[in-house]
């Protein structure tokens, strides 16, 4: 199709649509989940009776059921949002059965034509009724544009919600509207830069703001929100698997001073933000010096695993969460990059992970990559049936290291989460670290190895 534009309107047609925002004293609080809830304070001017007022600038993803509107001394009788937008297909499609000029250039010469032309349908391409015979524009390149007479009343320039309003006086007031809305989202990004001679990290956090509402919110008092709050839309649900590669953390034993709402946490921006349609922005959060924290190894074997080459254990950076340390706050969940000082005091990117909402006094550990000089060769030695429903399972691990230094490995077995598991003999005392796991702390010396032996006593 050719291109089409709309010529230009003169002033008074498009009357009511000022570039300039018309929202007033706008709050956002923007959860994790693609919700977000817009409380919008204008200042109206109402004539006594029944008013019909607009607000133009909602979001263009607003849930209109749950729109609230507060007007002092007036009641709502009826409301509806109009996001039929003004745009150069949209005005095509509304011009079905009207006339409009075709404006032809002819490249050559640069002369314009100017022909009185029938919008006949708009499937695929506009089919138009001009000078006597049918046409069809096409996209070949030749310069066309199409003048349309008028705006249609069902076009809008902005996505706008229309309140029936019976007013009980006239005058001035302020109207408070709050709905919910799509499109708006956040989360939380961390760098952390560790110093392993002085086993300290400073973390900085991130919070990356997206919006694709259809709408721009102008300096707005932006709240976030820590985790995803309960909705009767279904969601889609997923069953978390924590995986040997997963950061963990041991629960959190102190109160956060942050504000809370329920038992979510709240993260206000300390400055008023306008979030643009489409557009994508970070702002600072977190930044933490010399918190407290070491590197190690971690290597998590399953159930009856054997392995006939070895295999590397984890690299995991560890640090706590708490005032003590130096860091003490609610994390919000997001992705941890960790960077290490070489030789040369320049910071390199070893690797990232994940981390869940954390609460204030836990433990950190982060898994950033394979390492490559510490190695674990798990063996399952003997199985054998000691009664009708018991079995005796002995297990061999074997760590290595070829590092110059002597390393400990946390050595976990997994998937001892049945009933009536018994260690009837381990070259070493585990720690039972919950239901499923027996954890080991395995010192490695330079360029040496370590063997662990565990046998169990098992239902099945």
């Amino acid at each position: 199709m050719a291109a089409i534009i709309p010529a230009a309107l003169p002033a008074q047609q498009v009357a009511g649509t000022n570039a300039a925002s018309a929202q007033g004293d706008l709050s956002v609080t923007i959860y994790t989940n693609d919700i977000a809830l817009v409380q919008d304070v204008r200042t109206l001017s109402l004539a006594k009776g029944p008013v019909r007022q607009s607000f133009p600038d909602v979001s263009a993803a607003i849930r209109p059921e749950t729109v609230s509107l507060t007007v002092p001394d007036a009641t709502i009788v009826e409301q509806n949002f109009d996001y039929d937008l003004l745009t150069p297909s949209s005005l095509m499609e509304k011009a079905v059965g009207e006339t409009i000029t075709l404006v032809r250039t002819n490249p050559a010469t640069g002369a314009e034509t100017r022909d009185r032309a029938k919008v006949l349908a708009v499937n695929g391409g506009v089919v138009i009724e001009v000078n006597g015979h049918i046409e069809v524009l096409r996209d070949d390149g030749l310069p066309v544009r199409a003048i349309f007479d008028r705006v249609p009343d069902a076009l809008l320039a902005r996505p706008t919600l229309t309140v029936t309003l019976a007013s009980n006086r006239a005058g001035t007031r302020p109207a408070t509207l709050s709905y919910l809305s799509r499109g708006l989202g956040w989360n939380a990004d961390y760098v952390a830069l560790f110093d392993d001679k002085s086993g300290k990290v400073d973390v900085q956090g991130w919070i990356t703001l997206r919006n694709t509402s259809g709408t721009t919110f102008t300096a707005a008092k932006t709240l976030l929100v820590a985790g995803e709050v309960g909705g009767s839309d279904e969601m889609n649900g997923t069953s978390i698997m924590r995986s040997r590669r997963q950061a963990t953390f041991t629960p959190g034993t102190e109160s956060a001073s942050r504000e809370q709402i329920g038992d979510f946490y709240l993260y206000p921006l300390a400055e008023r933000t306008t979030i643009a349609d489409k557009q994508t922005k970070q702002v600072s959060f977190l930044d933490a010096k010399g918190v407290a924290a070491s590197s190690g190894y971690r290597f998590e074997n399953g159930w009856l695993g054997s392995s006939d080459e070895p295999r590397s254990a984890q690299s995991v950076l560890r640090f706590a969460n708490s005032g003590a340390a130096g860091l003490g706050d609610a994390l919000p969940a997001g992705v941890v990059r960790v960077y290490v000082r070489d030789a040369r005091g320049q910071p390199q990117f070893t690797g990232e992970n994940r981390i869940e909402h954390t609460p204030q006094g836990s433990t950190i550990a982060l898994p950033t990559g394979d390492a490559f000089d510490v190695k674990v060769k798990p063996t399952t030695v003997s199985r054998t049936r000691v009664n009708g429903n018991r079995w005796r399972t002995a297990m061999r691990y074997t760590l290595t290291n070829a590092r110059a230094k002597p390393v400990t490995v946390e050595l976990l077995q997994a998937g001892l989460d049945w009933a009536d598991v018994r260690v009837v003999a381990d070259s070493a005392k585990g720690e039972r670290r919950d239901a499923g796991t027996l954890a080991w702390q395995v010192a490695i010396p330079a360029n040496g190895s370590t063997i662990v032996t565990a046998t169990f006593d098992t239902r099945y």
